[in-house]
């Protein structure tokens, strides 16, 4: 629970800092392992807070919710999936997730990112299976995914 708070603190602030407010989330959490053994012991954890509903296999449908409060100038939210990452020496980051911003607002910063502007943070996902934004900073152990769509799409 310490990490998954940590992921959504973390993320609420880039957010902020990259976007000049807060955005909705989705409702997918991740948390990235960095070793097997941790990989392994949160698998088990999961579990037992999961259903057998998946969203393309990764992000598992959880029983009950996972809520937080509004704290430290980072607004709440109520997480229903919940993704454990694989090892990944790629990605040294604590996790991730994804933020919903509205279709109008995602193809207007798209556009300004796609015309060369630059946005501190921000750049276009580098993968064409994926339409997002991701937004980032060296010092910050997360990553923050911008989509114009919500998990149900």
């Amino acid at each position: 629970m310490e990490a998954l708070q940590y992921v959504h603190d973390a993320s609420g602030r880039l957010c902020k800092q990259v976007m000049g407010e807060s955005l909705s989330v989705l409702g997918n959490i991740v948390i990235f392992c960095h070793y097997e053994d941790e990989y392994e012991r949160l698998k088990q954890i999961q579990a037992g807070l999961i259903t057998d509903e998946t969203i393309d296999g990764r992000y598992f449908k959880l029983k009950t919710p996972i809520v937080f409060d509004e704290s430290n100038g980072v607004t709440g939210a109520t997480y229903n999936y919940l993704y454990i990452r694989q090892p990944d020496p790629w990605r040294s980051q604590v996790g991730d997730l994804d933020f919903y911003l509205a279709p109008d607002k995602y193809r207007h910063l798209k556009s300004r990112l796609q015309k060369g502007e630059k946005i501190p943070g921000a750049r276009i996902f580098p993968r064409d299976d994926l339409d997002m934004i991701e937004l980032f900073d060296p010092d910050v152990d997360v990553l923050v995914y911008v989509r114009p769509v919500t998990l149900d799409a």
